[in-house]
């Protein structure tokens, strides 16, 4: 008998002990596509993003990359403010 049978996949990451990592990677995952589209409407490009930023396009690609989860919440800021964008957090 399945035991997962009838219960969501939120509880079934939670009794699988993945439910923090893959709500870390999701949410990370979607920055990544709002940062994207803000640097396409603003017509900006990683070489530019990267110099406004002072920093490197190897460290931009990583604060892009949406599998990587070891950003700070500053950098984030930097370059939200970067793309013309303000980032915003709250808990729901």
């Amino acid at each position: 008998m399945n035991k997962y049978t009838g219960s969501d996949f939120d509880q079934f990451l939670e009794e699988e002990g993945l439910l923090d990592e893959v709500t870390v990677r999701a949410h990370k995952r979607l920055l990544a596509i709002q940062l994207r589209e803000a640097m396409e409407r603003s017509q900006i490009s990683k070489k530019e993003l990267a110099e406004k930023l002072q920093t490197s396009r190897s460290q931009l690609d990583r604060l892009l990359d949406p599998d990587n989860t070891a950003v700070t919440l500053e950098s984030l800021e930097r370059l939200a403010r970067a793309v013309g964008r303000q980032l915003r957090i709250e808990l729901a």
